[in-house]
């Protein structure tokens, strides 16, 4: 079923709990992940995760079957032992503890995110041929009332922009679907005026990887 923006709610990760190292990380099609030590976390916490596999580094999943020291990522398929080489992917996992909304939200517009293709051509060719090599970084652009100075998302906007550490933004969908999109947030305090229109600040949101969608 088709959806509209309208109900899009916008929250960005504010709290971190401290990182756990990770003692095994398995090859399946929802990696299993074992900490070195009981991770207190249980089904529906977010996390974000640190890797040796580049494809699953800073990306940020759900969590489900928790217990002791072993927890799936929702989502996470790490089956593919080309791209995830066993017994590569250890790293560290955070939760995340505090998701802020941003409230007053006008507008939003995306960009980025493109496949990029590297073209080549043989001498004994006339035509050129194009291979996909990965995908351009994604950037998002929020409007904001700049009377919402002084909100709780506001000021922890201001905050991350401040420090530039790495967060995470969660969009969601009033139909119930969730977007965790790992990031780095910069928020313009120059306000923007124009006749005919509300004050508004700008928010940009640079993608830090790739994103993950869940349906509900």
């Amino acid at each position: 079923m088709a959806s509209v923006p309208t109900g899009t709610t916008f929250f960005i990760a504010s709290a971190y709990g401290s990182a756990i190292n990770t003692t095994a990380v398995s090859n399946i099609s929802e990696a299993v992940v074992t900490t070195a030590s009981a991770h207190g976390y249980t089904n529906g916490d977010i996390v974000e995760v640190t890797s040796g596999w580049g494809r699953l580094n800073k990306r940020t999943f759900r969590i489900k079957a928790a217990s002791g020291s072993v927890f799936t990522l929702e989502g996470a398929d790490t089956s593919n032992t080309t791209f995830f080489p066993a017994t590569s992917g250890l790293g560290s996992v955070r939760k995340i503890n505090t998701f802020t909304q941003i409230t007053q939200v006008l507008g939003i517009q995306a960009s980025g995110g493109d496949p990029k293709t590297v073209s080549y051509k043989y001498l004994e060719s006339d035509v050129e041929f194009s291979i996909n090599d990965g995908f351009a970084s994604s950037q998002l652009s929020l409007e904001l009332d700049a009377d919402s100075i002084g909100t709780a998302g506001y000021t922890a906007l201001k905050s991350l922009t401040d420090v530039q550490t790495d967060t995470c933004l969660r969009i969601s969908s009033r139909n119930g679907a969730v977007i965790y999109m790992p990031c780095t947030v910069a928020l313009n305090e120059a306000v923007q005026f124009q006749d005919g229109q509300i004050n508004r600040v700008p928010l940009a949101v640079n993608s830090n990887g790739r994103l993950v969608r869940y349906a509900s």
